[in-house]
C-alpha cells in the first residue's frame, strides 16, 4: 500500500479524489469522505467540555474525572461504538494506591572496621514507600554498580563480573553518550534498573545524586501503584516484585563516601561511565533500613470502546488508538488560577481520538481489524492506567497488533511535519511514511531528544509487553521557512505546560488539529486493513527485549 502523490495532493488543502486516493491506497470512498468531513469544531467542543472549569482538572479519583468518564461513555454510545471494557461495559477499573513513607523511617551504614553512620531522613536520604507491605526492615551489603545498566549488545555492562546477590545496589542515574536516545530513555527508565538489579539477584537499590545542588526527592505527596484485585500490585513505576525490599535515594555527599570506601572518586567514577567503562565495585559499607508504609486506595478507570473490523479472521486483531483522560486536578494557585485544566495536555487528545472514532464508525465498510478506542486514567502518576491496560487488555493480550497513541499533539501552529516517537523501531515506519507522505506532511528526527518523551507517555506502555507502538508530535518545520517550531513550543510550554493557563484559549490551531486527526486514523488505517502484522525491525533493541515470544 506504498502511498505515491502527485504534487497536487500535497497543497495541504486535503482536497482528496476518490480516483486518487483510491488508487494510492487501495480504500472505498467512505475512507475520502471520511477525511474531508473531519470537524475543527467537534475537536474543539470536546476540549471545551473537558477542560472546563468544573472538571476540576480531571484528577482521577475525583468528580470531575468522573465526569470526563461519563463524557466519553455517552460520546461512545451516541457514535454506536461498541463496548469493550469490563462485564460488557466501556469501563475498566484501575485500582491506584497512593502510598507514604512513615517519618519512623531509619537508615544507616557499618563500614567493616565497624564505624557507623546514621542519616537524616529528607536531607540526606529518603526511602519509596512499599506499595504491599507497612513496615519493612532490610541489611545487606552495599555493592556500586554504575547506571545499574546491563545492556551487552549494547556493548556495556554494569553486572559483568559483579555479585549482587542478596545486596544492595548503589546506581548513578544516566547511561553512556553512545547510547541513542530512546535506548538511553529506555535504560534510565526506574522500572528497567530495578528490573535488573532484581534479575541479578540484589534485594534493594540505592539512587545516589551526583551533584552536590542535588536533593534527595520529597515524596511527601506519595507514590503511586496499581493494586490489583487480589490486592498485590499490579504495575508500578517504582516498585518490580517482592525481592527489591528497599528503593532509596541518597545525597551527593554521602555518595561521595560510599564511593571512597572502594578507593573510587564520585567525579572520576561518573566521567568513566559516561565515557562507556563500567566501574562497578563491592563498596566498604553494610546498609540497615527500616520504614513503614501507609496507604490511601483511589478508584478510577479507563474507558474502552471497540469498531469491529469486517474480516472474519483479522477482526480478532486489533489496532489500539490511546489518549489519557487525566490531568493533574486543582494545585498551587498562579496568577489566581488553582485548577490545572488540561486542555491541550491532554483534553486535545482524548478530543482527536474522540474524533478519529466518528469516522470509524461512519464507513459502510469497516477496516478489516479491529480498532479498539482506549481513554486511560493516571499517565500523570506515572503512565499507570495504560501500563495497566497494556499488562491485562480486556481483550487477548496477543491480539492488540499496534498502539497509536495521542497526547498533548501540541496544536499552536499549522502541521507541517511531524516526529513519529518510536515508529523507528517497527514496521509502522512505512505506514507512518507512507500517511504523511499523502497528507504532504515530512517526517523529521525528534526535534528534542533529550526531553525523554518516548518513555514519557503512554505508547510506552505498550512498547514493554511487546506490542509495537509510536507517538505522533509536531516537527520543526514552519510556513515562514525558519523551521524552529520548537521554540515557539518552548514558549508555549514555560506559560502553560502543568499550569492552570493551559486552558481553552487562543493558543490553539485547530486546523493543525484537523491534520492529527487525519495523519493518526490513516496511519491506524493502514494497520487495520494490512494482512500482515506490524512487526518489530531485526534486532531491533526493543523488539529483542519485548517481542510477542518474550512478552508473552
Amino acid at each position: 500500500m506504498r502511498i505515491t502523490p502527485s504534487l497536487a495532493c500535497l497543497c495541504g488543502l486535503l482536497l482528496f479524489t476518490q480516483s486518487s486516493f483510491s488508487q494510492n491506497l487501495d480504500v472505498n470512498k467512505d475512507v475520502t469522505k471520511a477525511l474531508k468531513k473531519v470537524k475543527p469544531k467537534a475537536i474543539k467542543g470536546h476540549i471545551q467540555y473537558l477542560a472546563d472549569d468544573k472538571l476540576k482538572g480531571r484528577q482521577p479519583g475525583t468528580e470531575g474525572y468522573q465526569m470526563a468518564v461519563d463524557y466519553v461513555t455517552d460520546k461512545y454510545k451516541k457514535l454506536g461504538v461498541e463496548p469493550a471494557g469490563e462485564d460488557n461495559t466501556y469501563l475498566q477499573r484501575v485500582r491506584i494506591r497512593k502510598s507514604f513513607t512513615g517519618a519512623d523511617a531509619t537508615f544507616s551504614s557499618k563500614s567493616s572496621q565497624g564505624v557507623q553512620e546514621l542519616l537524616t531522613f529528607g536531607k540526606e536520604y529518603t526511602i519509596y514507600p512499599h506499595a504491599e507491605e507497612q513496615a519493612v526492615s532490610v541489611e545487606a551489603p552495599l555493592v556500586f554498580a554504575g547506571y545499574g545498566i546491563s545492556a551487552p549488545d549494547m556493548g556495556y555492562d554494569d553486572y559483568a563480573g559483579l555479585d549482587v546477590k542478596g545486596k544492595i545496589v548503589l546506581i548513578v542515574r544516566g547511561t553512556p553518550q553512545s547510547f541513542p536516545n530512546t535506548v538511553a530513555s529506555y535504560s534510565m527508565d526506574m522500572q528497567t534498573i530495578l528490573r535488573t538489579a532484581a534479575q541479578h539477584g540484589a534485594i534493594g537499590v540505592i539512587v545516589g545524586a551526583t551533584s552536590p545542588a542535588a536533593s534527595v526527592p520529597d515524596l511527601k505527596k506519595g507514590v503511586y501503584s496499581v493494586m490489583g484485585p487480589d490486592g498485590k500490585v499490579a504495575v508500578s513505576r517504582n516498585y518490580v516484585s517482592n525481592q527489591i525490599r528497599l528503593l532509596a535515594s541518597i545525597n551527593a555527599e554521602t555518595m561521595a563516601k560510599y564511593l571512597a570506601g572502594a578507593g573510587l572518586e564520585l567525579d572520576k567514577t561518573v566521567a568513566a561511565l559516561k565515557s562507556g567503562t563500567p566501574s562497578s565495585a563491592p563498596l566498604n559499607a553494610t546498609i540497615s533500613a527500616a520504614y513503614t508504609s501507609t496507604y490511601q486506595d483511589i478508584e478510577s478507570y479507563n474507558v474502552v470502546g471497540k469498531i469491529t473490523g469486517s474480516d472474519p479472521k483479522l477482526k480478532d486483531e486489533y489496532v489500539v488508538h490511546s489518549a489519557h483522560l487525566d490531568h493533574v486536578g486543582v494545585g498551587t494557585p498562579i496568577n489566581g488560577d488553582s485548577i490545572y485544566n488540561g486542555a491541550h495536555d491532554n483534553a486535545s487528545g482524548v478530543a482527536s481520538v474522540l474524533e478519529i472514532a466518528r469516522l470509524y464508525t461512519a464507513l459502510k465498510e469497516k477496516p478489516k481489524r479491529s480498532v479498539l478506542l482506549v481513554m486511560v486514567t493516571a499517565e500523570e502518576m506515572g503512565l499507570l492506567g495504560s501500563a495497566y491496560f497494556a499488562k491485562y487488555p480486556t481483550v487477548p493480550k496477543q491480539s492488540m497488533v499496534a498502539n497509536i497513541n495521542t497526547d498533548m499533539p501540541t496544536i499552536i501552529a499549522p502541521l507541517l511535519s511531524v516526529v513519529a516517537l518510536g515508529a523507528n523501531h517497527s514496521s509502522l515506519e512505512e505506514q507512518v511514511a507512507n500517511a504523511s507522505s499523502y497528507l504532504g506532511l515530512s517526517v523529521e528526527a525528534d526535534p528534542e531528544p533529550n526531553q525523554n518523551r518516548f518513555v514519557r507517555s503512554d505508547q510506552y506502555s505498550f512498547v514493554v509487553q511487546g506490542v509495537p507502538a509510536l507517538h505522533i508530535k509536531y516537527g520543526n518545520k514552519t510556513a515562514d521557512g525558519q523551521n524552529n517550531l520548537n521554540k515557539q513550543v518552548e514558549v508555549w510550554r514555560e506559560k502553560h505546560y502543568h499550569k492552570p493557563q493551559d486552558e481553552l484559549n487562543d493558543t490553539f490551531d485547530f486546523e493543525a488539529g484537523r491534520k492529527y486527526v487525519q495523519l493518526n486514523f490513516l496511519i491506524s488505517y493502514q494497520v487495520a486493513q494490512n494482512p500482515q502484522r506490524p512487526s518489530w525491525k531485526p534486532g531491533d533493541f526493543f523488539g529483542t527485549r519485548f517481542s510477542t515470544s518474550v512478552a508473552r
